[in-house]
């Protein structure tokens, strides 16, 4: 099981979950084709097919560490539909006492890496956080990558609301190209801290 600690600072601690979220959920993000995109929003979550339930999926919380990974959802048809996903915070947390690192820690031997990484249905990565301009940052964001079981209760039990977030992703983007970052950060969602209930 991994630690998670949120520091009280006023720099931001090197890893740090970053969400918008309220009492009972907790916004994730994901970027699809226009098909995925469309059947999860028409259906209220994600279905097979276009939906692949024996893939692992990614969630984010980092609204901009999933611009940088779709490129303002311009990268590729593949990641054209940027969705944000709400989830109950009981799921989100449940995935995190059920993860494993996806490259063992430093106080972690390799065979007990490899054996908490079978067992564990949910991959930990922390990447660098990213700024307007998509440049890397000091502090890091979270990225879960749920498999096994944890696909099926995201599916089927954590997801409450999604939303097709593309229209912002490419206002934002503007923004930005027309050197408005005022005004580009003033649209950004808000994401604070995210507190374990413990």
């Amino acid at each position: 099981m991994m630690q998670f600690h949120i520091e009280k600072t006023s720099a931001i601690p090197h890893r740090q979950i970053r969400a918008t979220y309220d009492e009972s959920t907790i916004r994730v993000y994901q970027a699809y084709s226009k098909e995925i995109a469309e059947a999860a929003l028409t259906t209220g979550t994600f279905t097979s097919p276009p939906f692949k339930m024996d893939r692992m999926t990614w969630i984010k919380p980092s609204f901009l560490w999933m611009m940088y990974r779709s490129g303002w959802g311009l990268k590729d048809p593949g990641q054209a539909r940027i969705l944000a996903i709400d989830i109950s915070r009981e799921g989100f947390e449940w995935a995190l006492a059920h993860s494993c690192p996806s490259h063992p820690d430093e106080s972690m031997a390799m065979e007990e890496w490899q054996r908490v990484k079978e067992n564990a249905p949910v991959r930990i990565q922390w990447d660098p956080e990213r700024d307007l301009l998509l440049r890397p940052q000091a502090h890091r964001a979270i990225q879960m990558g749920l498999s096994k079981e944890a696909v099926k209760f995201y599916t089927s039990q954590w997801i409450s609301q999604i939303s097709d977030v593309t229209p912002l992703a490419h206002e934002i983007h503007c923004l930005v190209l027309e050197n408005r970052f005022i005004d580009a950060k003033a649209k950004l969602p808000a994401e604070q801290p995210y507190l374990l209930r413990i």
